[in-house]
């Protein structure tokens, strides 16, 4: 699926109202793609669905197929679930922190398939875009809920296309390190020794998207790097994790 190919395609972008969300918006709008844009804050997406000739619909992620899905006429082509929360802290944040992390950056997801599997599967093409992260093909220091969590993110878009994809199916995991949007900023110290040195603009991130609907390739990587990290991570996870302890260690020894 490349720019010519979205012409008319129904598109939904949760988590829309800056960043990545709206940066996807923009790029599958100038492909001519009918999008729908979702955020919790109407305000927030307002302003870009005007932009861009969409549709904004607010609410929670978890809950607006149906109504994205009434906005489109009827069908959604392309499900970009990318709504998602920073969640820092480690092993003893709160509860509150951790159920608030798997609600939004896994079980939206699993909501959203429940609502749009059906009519895919009747219809015999769809595509889940899950915008995780780096971290969960790695991992992340100072942020156990989000690494956690986006692993959970990975885990269930792989299932997603082993699953379905002899069915017509497209399932792709965006896995980028920095981004320069709000989340960057709420990683806090640990964002800004391991992210952002090498953070990228949201732009760069709906590029690597289109290339990989193109190549029809699962894995999207903004830091083509990464590749590299998660070869030597599944080779040597020991190595790998003495690695990342080390960097631990120079971040705790910067103050954090």
């Amino acid at each position: 699926m490349t720019m010519g190919t979205v012409q008319g395609a129904g598109v939904v972008v949760t988590g829309a109202g800056g960043g990545i969300g709206a940066a996807l918006a923009r790029r599958f709008a100038a492909g001519g793609a009918r999008v729908v844009v979702n955020d919790l804050d109407l305000a927030r997406i307002e302003p870009l669905a005007k932009e861009i000739g969409g549709f904004a619909v607010a609410g929670d992620a978890s809950g607006i197929v149906d109504a994205a899905r009434d906005a489109l006429d009827g069908t959604v082509d392309v499900y970009c679930a990318n709504a998602g929360l920073a969640s820092p802290g480690d092993v003893f944040a709160d509860e509150e922190i951790w159920a608030a992390a798997w609600d939004v950056n896994v079980m939206a997801h699993v909501r959203a398939a429940r609502a749009l599997l059906p009519d895919w599967l009747e219809r015999g093409r769809g595509r889940f875009v899950t915008t995780a992260s780096a971290a969960g093909l790695l991992t992340m220091i100072g942020a156990a809920p989000y690494s956690v969590t986006k692993h959970g993110a990975v885990a269930f878009a792989e299932w997603l296309s082993l699953t379905y994809r002899h069915r017509g199916i497209k399932v792709h995991a965006i896995c980028p390190q920095g981004v320069r949007t709000d989340m960057l900023t709420a990683a806090g110290s640990a964002g800004e020794l391991v992210l952002a040195p090498g953070a990228i603009e949201p732009d760069a991130v709906a590029d690597a998207l289109f290339e990989a609907m193109d190549a029809d390739r699962f894995l999207v990587l903004p830091h083509p790097e990464v590749a590299g990290y998660y070869q030597a991570r599944a080779a040597d996870p020991d190595r790998w994790m003495g690695s990342m302890n080390r960097l631990q260690r120079k971040w705790e020894a910067s103050g954090a």
